[in-house]
């Protein structure tokens, strides 16, 4: 290990490359993670309903049958063609240029592959070789690494199915407590204040708001992932972070209603908004902060 910690300091370029690489290998799997994660929270709920619900739910034999055929883990069943169930060889999922060869389509059926995959793998690649140039061969790199990949799942499992998975919010919270301390990126005194400052300012928002118009203005993941980012890097940024949510949101949505006819009364996911300004924030919110407080000035 302390070889390649040695060649990655001595050879920025191949640092580079490699976490590039590393970035479109990870991205393949969020795909497969994006897809499969609801799925198997839903019948985890279902499972949950039926042993709560056991006497006027009782199943049958065929629903049995049929639940049992239905399970879904990240690793079971195999990727397959959604239409002619063609399996995906290994040499068919290789990152971007396997989509790129196959010109987006099943090798099988020419079934259309959404360009979706290929630009999550590039998105995460992108992203990765950032934090790589931003933190250097540095701990911080990997852990800046992990929740980067977190934060684009989080992302694109909000934007389908408006919801924040607490298997994913949840552990990062600890794990951003952790980190701090040994102040990784900042005293853990700053992380414990900021993991309550942020659940907690957006739980009285959510109730102030319920109390005034009767309705849910956000769910409860958008508390747990503003938590995190108050975990991992104090409360001094979560005034930063909510004002550029704001605007990444503002942009976002206009950009929706206009280019693809969003109506205005279907509710859009807040979480996405979260996680790309706590991304920038995270990385650059210091210069940031001071060019606008240098603006105002």
């Amino acid at each position: 290990m302390s070889d390649v910690i040695a060649l990655f300091e001595q050879s920025p370029a191949i640092f580079y490359i490699t976490i590039t690489i590393l970035g479109l290998i990870v991205g393949s799997f969020l795909n497969v993670v994006i897809f499969r994660l609801p799925k198997m929270i839903e019948a985890e709920w279902r499972c949950e309903c039926r042993e709560f619900l056991a006497d006027e739910l009782k199943p049958t034999k065929e629903t049995e049958n049929k639940s049992v055929e239905e399970v879904v883990t990240l690793s079971k069943p195999a990727s397959t063609c959604p239409k002619c169930g063609h399996k995906i060889k290994a040499i068919e999922n290789i990152p971007v240029i396997s989509w790129l060869v196959l010109r987006g389509k099943c090798s099988s059926c020419s079934n259309p592959i959404s360009a979706r995959y290929p630009i999550i793998e590039t998105v995460t690649g992108v992203l990765s070789l950032v934090i790589g140039m931003h933190y250097g061969v540095t701990w911080a790199t990997v852990f800046m690494l992990a929740l980067t990949w977190a934060l684009i799942t989080l992302t694109m499992i909000d934007f389908d199915k408006m919801i924040l998975p607490d298997q994913i919010t949840l552990p990062l919270v600890w794990i951003g407590l952790l980190l701090n301390l040994n102040g990784v990126f900042v005293g853990l005194e700053q992380a414990v204040i900021g993991a309550v400052v942020g659940y907690m300012s957006l739980w009285s928002i959510f109730w102030l708001f319920k109390l005034i118009t009767g309705k849910e203005g956000m769910g409860y993941g958008d508390f747990k992932l503003f938590a995190v980012f108050g975990a991992w890097f104090g409360w001094e940024v979560l005034p930063l972070l909510i004002l550029m949510a704001s605007v990444v949101g503002a942009i976002i949505g206009i950009g929706l209603m206009v280019f693809r006819n969003h109506e205005g009364s279907k509710p859009i996911p807040f979480g996405p908004y979260l996680a790309i300004a706590g991304w920038i924030t995270a990385i650059w919110g210091s210069g940031i902060w001071a060019w606008y407080l240098g603006l105002i000035s």
